[in-house]
C-alpha cells in the first residue's frame, strides 16, 4: 500500500490527480455522507512551554502572551450553542500543571452547565497526564482529543523539535495510546511541505493513522513563521506554497479512500494559501470544518504561522463566511449535530 501511495502523492497528470479527487468524493458521499459538521474554534490560550522549531507560540518567542477568562469561553460556547454548532474546539499551547488542569476542568464543568451538557467538546490542550485526560474526559466533560504528532518519521520529528525529553516523540505517541484506552475519540495531524519530508514520510504518515486506529485527522500544509528556527535555517529549500496546498489536498484524497469513515478537517491553513483552499479540501473527502469564535481582540496573538486569515471577523461574520464556502463546495451542513467519527462509532459498537 505505502508504494501506491506515493506513486498518488507524485501525480502531476492533471486529469489523474482530478480522477482520485472524484474518487475521494465518491468514498466520502458512499461512506458518510455530503455532510460537513462545524467545531466553533476557540483559542483560549497562547501560553506554551514547548519550543517547537515550526511554531509561532513557541515560548521562546517574544509574544503578547494571553488566556481567556472562563466568561469569554463560555460565551464563545453559548454563541456556538444558539447558532446550532453542536461542537465546538478548545485549543491552546501546550501548558502542564496540576492548576491547568483544575483550571481546564472547572471551565468544562461551567461550558456544559450553560450550554446544558449539549455540545460536543474537542480539546487540543498537548500532552497530558493519564490522571489529567481522564479527568478532563470523565462525566462527558470532553468526548473528542487533537494531539497533532506533526510527522510520524522520528528522524523528521527531531529535526523539527529541540533534543530533549520535553519534546519527545515516545511521549507524544503513548499520549495518543493513553487518549484511546481512556475512550476519547483521538484525532491527530501533520504538518505536509516541511523540510526534508519526502513522499515516503507522508505515505508513512497515512499507514500510521491507520495503524493506530485513528477517529480524526487534521492535515494542513506547512506554512512558515519568520520568527522560527525552522524557517531561519531552512527557508532557502522550502517547497512552493503551491506545491505544499497540492501535496495536502492528495493526502485528504488518499486518506479519504483509505478510511473512508473517520473525520477529515479542511484546515484552516489551506485557505492562508489559497482563498478556495477549504472548498477544495471538502471536494477532495474533508468533512469537518472549524469557523473561528474566539474574541477578536486575542486572533493576531495566536499566529501559529505567518499570512493566518479571518484575523479581524467577528464570530458571526467568520460563520457566515464558512457557511457560504460549505454550500460552494457543494456539501451540506450538519446543523445541530456533533458529527462524531463513524470510525469511532463503528469501532466501539463491534
Amino acid at each position: 500500500m505505502k508504494d501506491e501511495i506515493i506513486d498518488l502523492l507524485r501525480l502531476e497528470d492533471k486529469e489523474k490527480v482530478s480522477f482520485l479527487f472524484d474518487k475521494a468524493l465518491k468514498t466520502k458521499l458512499d461512506n458518510i455522507g455530503n455532510k460537513v459538521y462545524l467545531r466553533g474554534l476557540i483559542e483560549y490560550s497562547n501560553i506554551c512551554q514547548k519550543k517547537c522549531f515550526y511554531c509561532g507560540l513557541r515560548a521562546e518567542n517574544k509574544i503578547n502572551r494571553y488566556a481567556l477568562t472562563n466568561e469569554e469561553v463560555v460565551n464563545a460556547a453559548i454563541f456556538a450553542h444558539k447558532n446550532n454548532f453542536a461542537s465546538i474546539v478548545i485549543q491552546a499551547g501546550e501548558v502542564k500543571s496540576h492548576s491547568y488542569t483544575k483550571k481546564i476542568t472547572r471551565l468544562l464543568d461551567e461550558i456544559n452547565e450553560n450550554t446544558n451538557g449539549e455540545l460536543g467538546i474537542t480539546l487540543s490542550l498537548g500532552e497530558q497526564t493519564k490522571d489529567t485526560l481522564k479527568e478532563w474526559k470523565d462525566t462527558g466533560k470532553a468526548i473528542r482529543y487533537l494531539l497533532r504528532i506533526e510527522t510520524s518519521n522520528q528522524e523528521l520529528f527531531n529535526k523539527i523539535h529541540p533534543n530533549d525529553t520535553f519534546h519527545s516523540f515516545d511521549k507524544r505517541l503513548a499520549t495518543l495510546d493513553m487518549l484511546k484506552d481512556l475512550g476519547y475519540q483521538v484525532g491527530t495531524g501533520i504538518m505536509i511541505g516541511l523540510p526534508f519530508q519526502t513522499e515516503e514520510n507522508l505515505a508513512s504518515d497515512l499507514v500510521f493513522f491507520m495503524e493506530k486506529d485513528i477517529d480524526m485527522v487534521g492535515m494542513g500544509p506547512y506554512i512558515e513563521h519568520k520568527d522560527t528556527p525552522l524557517y531561519r535555517k531552512y527557508k532557502k529549500i522550502l517547497l512552493p506554497l503551491q506545491k505544499r496546498l497540492e501535496l495536502t489536498l492528495k493526502m485528504i484524497a488518499i486518506l479519504r479512500t483509505i478510511m473512508p469513515t473517520i473525520n477529515i478537517a479542511a484546515t484552516t491553513a489551506l485557505q492562508t494559501i489559497d482563498n478556495k483552499g477549504r472548498e477544495m479540501a471538502i471536494q477532495a473527502g474533508a468533512n469537518i470544518v472549524m469557523p473561528n469564535i474566539s474574541p477578536v481582540k486575542h486572533r493576531k496573538d495566536y499566529l501559529l504561522y505567518e499570512n493566518k486569515v479571518c484575523l479581524q471577523d467577528e464570530a458571526d461574520k467568520c460563520m457566515s463566511c464558512i457557511f457560504n464556502r460549505i454550500h460552494s463546495s457543494g456539501a451540506e451542513i450538519g446543523w445541530g449535530e456533533q458529527g462524531n467519527s463513524l470510525h469511532f462509532l463503528h469501532s466501539n459498537i463491534l
